[in-house]
Formats: C-alpha cells, sequence, structure tokens
C-alpha cells in the first residue's frame, strides 16, 4: 500500500471560492423578525430590483410566526382539533334530524326483518 500525505478525495484547486471566482454578490438588506417568545431571526433579502419582504417569517427556533414589530409579535396559528365522522355529522343535523333520521332506518329493519321472504 502507498503511503501518501494527500487528503483522500481532493485535488488541486478544491479549495473555498472567494467573490473573485464568482463574482460579486448582490446587495441585500438584513430585517429583523421577532416572535412571541422574543426570538429574533434576521434573514437577508437581495436589493436589486423589487424588493419583497414578507410581513412574517417562521422562527427557526420554535416554529411560531414572527413579525418586524418586536413590541407586538403575531399570534400563533389556532390549531383545530381532529374532529371524528361523527362531529361532522353534528354539525350538519340536529338531535331532532337525527332522531327522525334513526327511526326511519329502524323501520326499515324491522320491516325487512317481518315482511321479507321466508329463510
Amino acid at each position: 500500500m502507498v503511503n501518501t500525505n494527500a487528503i483522500r478525495g481532493s485535488r488541486v484547486g478544491s479549495g473555498p471560492m472567494g467573490e473573485s471566482e464568482r463574482g460579486q454578490s448582490a446587495p441585500r438588506i438584513v430585517v429583523s423578525y421577532w416572535c412571541a417568545h422574543d426570538h429574533e431571526t434576521r434573514p437577508s433579502f437581495a436589493t436589486d430590483g423589487e424588493i419583497s419582504v414578507p410581513d412574517t417569517w417562521d422562527c427557526p427556533r420554535c416554529g411560531l410566526p414572527a413579525g418586524q414589530d418586536r413590541t407586538a409579535p403575531p399570534e400563533a396559528p389556532r390549531i383545530e382539533p381532529y374532529k371524528t365522522h361523527l362531529a361532522y355529522v353534528k354539525e350538519r343535523r340536529s338531535d331532532q334530524d337525527g332522531a327522525a333520521l334513526l327511526d326511519e332506518a329502524l323501520e326499515r329493519l324491522r320491516d325487512r326483518g317481518h315482511g321479507g321472504p321466508a329463510s
């Protein structure tokens, strides 16, 4: 086996590129956002052309929405709990409608049981 001092997988000129090799970076603006836990996030946005800075930004530490006003951060979104099929049905029907449907279904079952063909 050959013993060499070269770093495996590297080649000459594979070092980090600087601005002289990549070109100049676009002019940028840094905007501060604060969440309800007072975490500050400072993303940067390119200023060439039309500047489009969003009103809110998701906090990378806690995930809450962050705004540009430190004294009044945006409220956390309300998370709706999981609803069962029965909960959705109860939203669409009153108790009286449900009772009428149940009576109708039970009547059909009773008729099928007594008036049907003999088995």
